[in-house]
C-alpha cells in the first residue's frame, strides 16, 4: 500500500478531532490551551480498544456497555463535550479531583496529566465491571497513580477529601450533600444537571451555604444510577406524543387528557434562525420564568397527521398548565426557520403569548443566560433570593432570569 492509500495514523486521527473540538465554539476549548494540549497527548483509541480508530476518534459518544434494556450504562463522551466540561472545570497543576462516572478511564487520564505530577486523582463507579475496565486501561497506558474506587458516587469518596474539583462525566437529577461538604471552600464543582427536561453541564464555586453557577452548557448524558425525578404519560390513545414533567411541579395528566384534540392556535414571534442556529436557549430561559415549563415529544406519525407538531419532535420545550398546553414550534420563512408557538386548550393562546414573548426575549441577547444558584433543601423561603425555585430531594434551585 502507498502512502497515498494508506489510512490515517491514530496521531494524526487524534489531532484532527481536537481540532473539530477546537473549532466548535461551543466547546469553549482555545486551541493553545493546556485541555486541547492533553486532549492531542492521550490516546483515546487505547481506552475504546473494541472500536475502530474512526469511532474512536470520530465525534460522537462510544458506547461501551448496555443494560437488559439496551440502554447505554458507560460510555467515553462525545469529545467536545469532554473539553467543555474540562475547559468549566478550571484546573491547576497540583490540584486534588474527584471524578464520579468512572467510564473508560479516558477523563480521569486527561485529568491526571491536567494536574500533574503534585496532583491527585480520584474516580469513582458503582459498577465493578466499569472500574475494572477503567482501571485495566489507565494501567496500560501508565496512569497506574489515578486511584479506582467502586462505590456510590453520591457519596462522593470521603477518604480523600476535600478537593479542590469535583466533576461528574454522569447526568445527574440533583446535586449531593457529599459533594459540596467533600469539596474545598472556593473549590469547583461541575455537573451535568437535569431539570425542566433539559440537561445543563453547569460549573459551580462553592460559596459556602450555597453553590453559585458561573456556566451553563447544553448536553446529554447516561444518569447516575439510583436518581430519578421526572414524570411522564401519552397525551393520546396512540401513545405518539409525550410529556415529561418534574416531580415538584403541580401537572395532572387527567386535566391534559383530549387537550391535543381541541383546536390548535398557532402565533408567529418574528424571531428567525438559521438551519444550522441552536435556539435551546430559549428551553434554558423559560426554566427562569416559567413554572410550567415542561418537555414534549411526538412520533412521525403524530407529526404527519397534524396532531403535534414540535420544533424538535423528539425533544422541544412546552409548558402546562391545568388543561392547557402550548409548545415550541418553527415553520419556513423566506429561506430560514421563524420561531413560534402552538397552543392547545381554553388557556393555549395565552401561553403561546407568554412563550413567544420568551422567544423575542432571546432574540434580542441570544447569549444571556439565567443566573443559578444552589441552595440546601433545608433552606427557607426567606433566606433565597427572587427567582424561580425548583426543588429537589436535596436541593433548592433558584434561576434569575437574564
Amino acid at each position: 500500500m502507498n502512502s497515498a492509500t494508506a489510512s490515517p495514523t491514530p496521531e494524526v486521527l487524534r489531532d484532527r478531532m481536537v481540532d473539530r473540538v477546537v473549532a466548535n465554539a461551543h466547546a469553549g476549548v482555545p486551541g493553545a490551551g493546556r485541555v486541547a494540549q492533553v486532549m492531542r497527548a492521550v490516546p483515546r483509541h487505547q481506552f475504546v480498544p473494541e472500536a475502530s480508530l474512526e469511532d474512536a476518534y470520530g465525534e460522537g459518544a462510544v458506547i461501551t456497555k448496555r443494560g437488559a434494556d439496551g440502554k447505554a450504562t458507560s460510555c467515553a463522551s462525545e469529545p467536545g463535550v469532554v473539553g467543555m466540561m474540562l475547559e468549566q472545570l478550571r484546573l491547576r497543576p497540583g490540584q486534588r479531583v474527584l471524578e464520579i462516572g468512572a467510564g473508560t478511564g479516558y477523563n480521569a487520564a486527561l485529568l491526571a496529566d491536567l494536574v500533574g505530577p503534585g496532583g491527585q486523582v480520584t474516580t469513582i463507579d458503582v459498577d465493578p465491571d466499569v472500574t475494572a475496565g477503567a482501571r485495566r486501561n489507565l494501567d496500560a497506558n501508565g496512569y497506574q497513580h489515578v486511584k479506582v474506587v467502586t462505590a456510590d458516587g453520591v457519596l462522593g469518596d470521603p477518604g480523600r477529601a476535600p478537593y479542590d474539583r469535583i466533576i461528574l462525566t454522569v447526568g445527574a437529577w440533583d446535586v449531593a450533600a457529599a459533594w459540596r461538604e467533600q469539596l474545598h471552600l472556593g473549590g469547583r464543582l461541575v455537573v451535568p444537571l437535569r431539570w425542566r427536561g433539559q440537561t445543563r453541564s453547569v460549573a459551580l464555586t462553592h460559596q459556602g451555604d450555597q453553590l453559585r453557577a458561573d456556566s451553563l452548557k447544553l448536553c446529554g448524558f447516561v444518569p447516575l444510577v439510583g436518581q430519578g425525578g421526572e414524570h411522564a404519560v401519552f397525551l393520546d390513545d396512540d401513545r405518539q406524543v409525550e410529556l415529561r414533567w418534574d416531580t415538584d411541579q403541580p401537572i395532572d395528566p387527567e386535566h391534559l387528557a383530549g387537550a391535543l384534540a381541541g383546536d390548535r392556535i398557532d402565533v408567529w414571534c418574528g424571531v428567525t434562525v438559521r438551519g444550522d442556529e441552536s435556539f435551546d436557549g430559549i428551553w434554558l430561559r423559560l426554566t427562569a420564568t416559567e413554572a410550567g415549563t415542561c418537555r414534549i415529544s411526538a412520533d412521525r406519525a403524530a407529526v404527519d397527521r397534524g396532531l403535534c407538531a414540535p420544533a424538535v419532535p423528539s425533544l422541544t420545550a412546552a409548558l402546562a398548565e391545568g388543561d392547557s398546553i402550548a409548545y415550541l414550534a418553527v415553520q419556513r420563512s423566506n429561506g430560514s426557520h421563524e420561531l413560534g408557538a402552538r397552543g392547545h386548550g381554553p388557556s393555549g393562546q395565552a401561553m403561546a403569548e407568554r412563550l413567544c414573548d420568551t422567544i423575542r426575549a432571546w432574540g434580542l441577547d441570544r447569549d444571556a443566560q439565567p443566573g443559578l444558584v444552589i441552595y440546601p433543601a433545608s433552606t427557607p423561603d426567606t433566606d433565597l433570593p427572587a427567582g424561580m425555585v425548583v426543588d429537589k430531594p436535596h436541593t433548592r434551585l433558584v434561576l434569575i432570569a437574564p
